[in-house]
């Protein structure tokens, strides 16, 4: 049980790097070019801050459908979808190339699988890592 916990750390931290490898690609390519993309993980640090606000201030308060948690899952549904708009309205407007825009777009499913799988993990209550 204790190597089934290590063996899931151990593909959250291969599949995060592999997504981040996705955003750097779409930004070092020699064809592309451009650092713009970059800015989705700003995204991926802050989509997950709201709702392990409201994890703790809902855990004193009990209910797992509280207002403060409704309104933390609205802010970070927000910003992950504003990490996937981002690529879009810069291929969009044709700051970025659409490559760079599909390899962004990848990294970014890459990332929110491996964060919604980092939480998933961490929340099991037979976990090594419950104690976090």
């Amino acid at each position: 049980m204790c190597l089934l916990n290590h063996t899931g750390l151990v593909s959250l931290a291969f599949a995060g790097s592999i997504g981040m490898t996705f955003v750097i690609l779409a930004c070092a390519l020699p064809q592309y070019k451009v650092w713009w993309p970059f800015f989705v993980v700003l995204f991926y640090v802050l989509s997950p801050i709201p709702t392990m606000i409201a994890r703790r201030h809902t855990d004193s308060a009990g209910g797992a459908n509280s207002p403060c948690m409704e309104s933390a899952i609205f802010l970070t549904m927000g910003l992950i979808v504003s990490s996937f708009a981002l690529p879009i309205v810069l291929a969009r407007a044709s700051v970025i190339m659409t490559g760079a825009c599909y390899l962004t777009l990848a990294g970014n499913v890459i990332v929110y699988l491996t964060i919604i799988g980092f939480f998933t993990i961490f929340d099991m209550d037979d976990s090594d890592y419950a104690m976090w």
